[in-house]
């Protein structure tokens, strides 16, 4: 049960603490320059705020989560469209932040893994990120949070405060530290339009790096002895009995502690997305500004980060448009993909995608993503047959599905077909690596019924992160395991480590993705349709993975202008 109105949360404190914090508030607000307001920019600019979460999944009502409140997030669905299918297009953080500020996947900006310590990756000299194509034409760009992605001539913003400048946990956590940040990058004296990009640390786990926080720093900032004060925050507990328990997550006492964490973690989260949204408000902007909200990956849980199942893949994705008020509270089954925020940007502020090369290569880098605007136009909300559908009631009918297929899991459909129309909607991931250590190249296209996933390197165990690896919910999969006790989950641990090379999943009869189906004579039509449409993509893309595992890529000297797959006959 939530303890909302009880004292929990409502810091009794002294006088003496309370007189601290007000010092303490307006000294920050001193320091940072915003004790005048001033909202400069330009009547009729066009702006854009992105807000990104990290490790944020679907736990808020909007998305059928009854459990988790977040009314900050609910009341800016109810001016937004709502994706109800949208994806990342890798499911890692560094790679996955490259691809949305650059618009290229990971293996084609070169953000194979996590950007920090000795992992040490970075995208290719050459790219072009949105706040560097948004400089070049008189946009101002600011980021607040996490930022992950380097080096910083590829990711120039004109206003920087990340884990480069200060702490994360000041500036990805603090959402007062947060808020008067974004006010001071909106009430600027400047009169360009503005790229804002705010990334929270919320709700990443943390047990590994700052255990006295708690698995997800739930703890940080609540008032208690030696956890800091955020005076903005009304942190909200949760009973683990009460928490929704995803089908991907073992249901077990270890598993639903882990989700309260989480849960407390995702409320500071969506007070910091309310505290914006009234900067945005109080300077003038919310008519001008177009509002994006979305994650980079999957949740931290079993299946989900790391992974290219749907868990890992789909994302909460809110594109909210003071010009198209006719959108709000609609929501949209329409597949997105988080490439398709670059365009989407560019397109918002009528700015052409540059012409360049990456590695001089001799065609031109493309955005193979496209602007979601054409989803908040009327004539796109009548054509999409489930354009105005609840996304709880999405969320009832694919667990109607799911139930038939724990029924029988064998179950398959006796003529599958897959449309010209459908696969011309398809979206792609491409994954190569999370922390150095952990190679596992996969690449996947899902269409509305089908899910495609290549494991190039399938004969290897799927590898653990480490924050994963330390986390309650993991150590019970184990210990359970080792000992031999029952595991209320939809995999072995057996079953999760090892993959086949293709994965073939059937999402009308199988939305879990339990059952592959790759070496079923009926589905081989199907199979091929889509490994060709997967080839085509990473050709496209120029993906260095694209004759893997079987062969290697020969693209330079002889080859430059004719790029070939040549055998390795090592039986794969």
């Amino acid at each position: 049960m939530q303890h909302c109105s009880q004292s929990y949360y409502l810091f009794k404190k002294t006088q003496y603490f309370s007189f601290l914090s007000k010092i303490w508030t307006f000294a920050i607000a001193a320091l940072v320059g915003l004790l005048v307001p001033c909202s400069c920019t330009a009547p009729g600019s066009k702006n854009v705020l992105m807000i990104v979460a990290d490790d944020g999944g679907f736990e808020m009502q909007v998305y059928g989560n009854s459990a988790c409140r977040t009314p900050h997030l609910d009341q800016l669905a109810k001016r937004s469209t709502v994706f109800t299918r949208a994806f990342t297009a890798v499911s890692s953080c560094s790679p996955s932040r490259s691809a949305i500020l650059t618009g290229l996947p990971t293996h084609q900006n070169g953000m194979y893994g996590l950007h920090q310590g000795y992992h040490h990756f970075n995208s290719f000299d050459g790219v072009r990120s949105l706040p560097g194509i948004l400089a070049e034409h008189d946009v101002r760009t600011g980021i607040v949070g996490k930022k992950h992605v380097g080096p910083e001539a590829v990711y120039p913003f004109d206003f920087a405060h990340t884990e480069e400048t200060e702490s994360i946990m000041q500036v990805g956590r603090n959402i007062t530290r947060m808020r008067l940040l974004v006010r001071q990058f909106l009430q600027a004296n400047d009169s360009r339009p503005f790229f804002l990009y705010v990334g929270f640390h919320d709700p990443h786990r943390c047990g590994h790096t700052q255990p006295q926080f708690g698995q997800f720093c739930e703890k940080f900032g609540n008032g208690e002895p030696g956890m800091g004060y955020i005076p903005d925050w009304r942190p909200t507990a949760y009973d683990p009995a009460q928490v929704e328990v995803p089908f991907f997550v073992q249901d077990t006492p270890a598993a639903r502690a882990d989700l309260a964490a989480q849960y407390t973690t995702l409320s500071r989260l969506d007070q910091g997305v309310g505290l914006i949204l009234q900067e945005l408000e109080s300077a003038g902007h919310a008519q001008d500004t177009l509002v994006v909200y979305t994650s980079d990956n999957g949740i931290p849980f079993p299946a989900g980060r790391t992974n290219l199942y749907d868990p890992g893949m789909a994302e909460p994705l809110l594109v909210s448009s003071p010009l198209h008020p006719a959108s709000w509270g609609n929501t949209t089954a329409a597949l997105a993909s988080l490439l398709d925020l670059t365009p989407t940007v560019l397109d918002w502020m009528n700015i052409t995608y540059p012409k360049y090369s990456i590695l001089k290569k001799d065609e031109p880098a493309i955005l193979t993503g496209k602007s979601l605007l054409r989803y908040l136009t009327p004539e796109s909300q009548k054509s999409e047959g489930e354009s105005r559908q609840d996304p709880r009631g999405a969320a009832d009918d694919e667990e109607r599905r799911a139930n038939s297929v724990r029924q029988d899991v064998r179950q398959t459909r006796h003529d599958p077909t897959l449309t010209a129309e459908e696969l011309s909607d398809a979206v792609f991931a491409s994954h190569d690596l999370h922390e150095v250590t952990m190679y596992y190249p996969m690449r996947a296209v899902r269409t509305h019924t089908f899910k495609l996933i290549h494991n190039l390197n399938y004969k290897m165990p799927f590898p653990i992160d480490q924050d994963f690896y330390l986390a309650p919910v993991f150590q019970d999969i184990l210990n359970r395991t080792q000992e031999g006790a029952p595991l209320p989950w939809y995999k072995t641990l057996q079953e999760y480590y090892y993959r086949d090379e293709w994965e073939l999943y059937d999402l009308l009869v199988d939305p879990h993705e339990q059952f592959n189906v790759a070496r079923k004579g009926r589905y081989q039509g199907v199979l091929r349709l889509l490994q060709e449409k997967l080839w085509a993509w990473q050709n496209a893309t120029y993906d260095p993975w694209v004759c893997g595992p079987g062969a290697v890529l020969q693209d330079s000297g002889a080859y430059a202008h004719h790029h070939q797959c040549l055998p390795l006959y090592n039986g794969l």
